[in-house]
This record gives C-alpha cells, structure tokens and sequence, in this order.
C-alpha cells in the first residue's frame, strides 16, 4: 500500500509535533519520544538521528509496505501507529475528544481514502470511505462498530426476530457464508423437509493447501435451550446435536468431483440466542467425546459477522421510505 508523500509528512508532523505548541494539537516528540513512540505502537524502530519529520515518513512507508489483507485493510503496523497517534491521553489545547486533531488528520488521510474516528472504546480506528468498512481488523467481529454499523445491526437483528427458518437461510445465512469464501453453498431440501438428514445447509471451504472441507449447517430460527420441556418457538440442544452427529454420518454429491463425500464440519446456527444451560450441556457433549466437528454460533455471532463482511441488509430488513398521499389506497 503507498501513500503520497504530501500524505506521509503531514502525518509525520503530527508524530513529530512540529507545529507551535500553544496552538498545537500534537505533542511534541525529541528523537528519543520518537522512538518511545513506535516502541508504544509495537515497533522496533529505532531514530537514527537524522531529521526527524523525514525520518518519520519514511518509516511510516515501509510499514505501508508490510503484508496487508486487502486494498480497504492498511497494515496492522500503520493502525497501531494511528492509535497511538490520537490516544486521548496525549490531548494538547482540547479536550481530550481530540476534534481539532482528528480534523487536522482527518485532512490527510481522505486524501488515501481512509477516515479516522474514535470508537465507543476510545480508540481511534480507520474507516476505508469507498466501502464503509472499518479498515482496521477488518475481519474481526467483535471490533468496535461505526454509528452506521450499529444502526445496520439493529435493523438485522429486528429482522432475525420476525424472519421465518427459511428467510434466516435463504436471506442471511446462505450470502453471509458465500462473503467468507465458502463455495458451493448449497440449501438440502429444506422447505419440503426431504432428504436433509440433519442438515439445512451444506457448502465447501478450500484451504491455501488446496485441500477441501466439508460443511454443513443445522440452522433455527429461534431460542436453543436444553430445557426438558421445550417451548413452541424454542429448539432443544439435545435434538440438535443429534441432527448434527447425523449430518457427520451421511454423505452430500459433490457435483465438481462427482463423487458422493462426508460432511468434515458440522455448525448449529441460531437466529435467537443459545442458552448458557446449552451451551454447557454441548460443550460437555463434546469434551466427553473429543470431538471438534461441531461448533454453534448464536445471533450475536450471525449479526457481527453480517456486519464486518459487509453485506447489504436483506430486503425485507431495509428501512422503510415514508408514504405520500398518493400511495394511500381509497
């Protein structure tokens, strides 16, 4: 990743503090702050003496230069430099929300596409501004969300709580795996209830080995509990883990081999929340067997998993236009 050199010094000033320090909004920083400074970032860059501003971008480019997952994701290096950058301790002639830095950086880095902001954590983060994705931990799901993600998150969970089986596989689960790199998602007969055996959902991931692995997903709409009575709307642990041992055991027709395959991975999906009791109740379950085929993921994780990769919200999820006189029937 390259940034403009205008863009590289003028960030450099602001490590460096090189602006008049009753007006300044960057501590300044002498050779030996600098090099505290990218010790405080996780680095091992040490200052050589020579003029620091010029020093400074070019350390900030060869982090550039550093292994980065995409174009949206700057190197973790260049992040944690940010971080420390705008840490609200360091908060000079403002208070410590920091507005007028975060303006003055902000300035630089929309130039490259990025757009700094402070999350509820106090952090300062990158937002990649083509895509709105955070650039930081890109792929992370319990990063801190923007204002518009939470927003986001709010709408999806309104629509997990009405969303039919059906809608939660077709509209949420199915674009949801297909963003993460898994292929061949594929629904197993699902609406007329015909040849599942246990499974909603099977689908393959490839490793950099190329080497594949077999998926398939036990999906619910709702609660999962491990109550010994189980409500309407409610789905019992116990029956689940059947339904997942059962997927393990029977083979899906894999049409790109053509060859008939066993499912390696087993994952119980719910659209509500898995109970701690079930939790536990599985997690004891497959202790006792030593198994790590089956893993379960609740609503929290479907939601911040939907958010980081970035998914549109399914239609019937979208916010509502307000009416006119004309669309009122008589």
């Amino acid at each position: 990743m390259e940034f403009k050199q205008r863009t590289l010094m003028q960030i450099a000033d602001m490590i460096c503090g090189n602006f008049e320090q009753s007006k300044s909004f960057f501590v300044y920083r002498s050779s030996s702050r600098l090099t505290e400074f990218f010790q405080d970032a996780d680095t091992d860059y040490v200052h050589d003496g020579s003029t620091r501003n010029y020093w400074v971008a070019a350390t900030l480019k060869d982090i550039l230069a550093q292994p980065h997952p995409n174009a949206q994701t700057p190197p973790e290096g260049f992040a944690r430099v940010i971080k420390t950058l705008m840490d609200q301790g360091d908060a000079l002639n403002e208070g410590p929300d920091r507005p007028g830095a975060l303006a003055q950086l902000t300035t630089a880095l929309t130039r490259e596409g990025f757009e700094p902001f402070y999350a509820e954590d106090r952090q300062c983060y990158l937002r990649h501004i083509a895509t709105n994705t955070i650039a930081t931990s890109y792929a992370n799901p319990h990063r801190p969300f923007s204002p518009a993600e939470q927003k986001k998150r709010a709408q999806l969970s309104d629509y997990l709580s009405k969303a039919s089986e059906d809608q939660l596989i077709e509209d949420v689960l199915l674009p949801l795996f297909r963003q993460m790199g898994f292929h061949r998602v594929t629904v197993a007969g699902h609406k007329d209830k015909a040849l599942e055996y246990g499974k909603d959902v099977w689908m393959k991931f490839t490793l950099p080995t190329q080497h594949v692995l077999y998926f398939g997903i036990q999906a619910k709409k709702g609660k999962i509990d491990a109550a010994g009575v189980t409500k309407a709307d409610q789905a019992n642990v116990a029956e689940l883990h059947n339904q997942a041992t059962m997927m393990l055991g029977h083979e899906v027709f894999d049409s790109d081999i053509g060859k008939r395959v066993l499912v390696d991975h087993a994952f119980i999906v719910a659209g509500g929340e898995i109970t701690k009791a079930a939790r536990n109740w599985i997690g004891n379950k497959l202790d006792a067997t030593k198994r790590s085929q089956i893993m379960f993921m609740d609503r929290d994780d479907i939601l911040n998993l939907f958010i980081v990769t970035n998914l549109p919200l399914p239609e019937g999820a979208q916010p509502e236009t307000a009416s006119t006189d004309d669309d009122i029937p008589f």
